[in-house]
């Protein structure tokens, strides 16, 4: 699973650029300059999909976009966002993963949290307990 979403940087009136996802409406914000738009357009995305993850909502699926610029989430937060696709197409829910993996529900809260800090050998163990695996490309 990808979470490459494309983003644009559009000239603002009164200067600067506001930073938009044509697929997540949610994710909006301003900066001064492209290079600090990138650097908060990361932090937009991981909140807005934050979002979609505590209401219980699909992920939206990234649009191509081959020419445009894209932006992702960071590493942890694509394999916590990979659990939680993961546990939607299966219609797993957290009780059931927590049963699996013979965890408490706290603990799969926290794992599911785009926000906390978790361990990657935790996120390793849920993956393989939903029949899947992380793979991870540099490009």
């Amino acid at each position: 699973m990808m979470f490459e979403y494309p983003v644009k940087l559009t000239p603002a009136e009164e200067g600067g650029f506001v930073v938009t996802f044509p697929d997540i409406p949610e994710a909006i914000t301003q900066s001064e300059d492209e290079e600090d738009g990138l650097l908060r357009a990361k932090d937009v995305l991981e909140t807005a999909l934050a979002m979609y993850v505590e209401e219980s909502r699909n992920l939206p699926t990234p649009s191509p976009d081959k020419d445009g610029v894209t932006v992702a989430p960071g590493v942890m937060q694509c394999a916590k966002l990979g659990i939680y696709q993961a546990m939607r197409e299966q219609g797993i829910r957290k009780t059931e993963l927590a049963r699996r993996l013979h965890w408490h529900m706290p603990q799969v809260d926290r794992l599911l949290d785009l926000g906390h800090a978790s361990r990657f050998s935790q996120v390793e163990r849920a993956i393989s307990a939903l029949g899947r695996r992380i793979e991870l490309q540099m490009f």
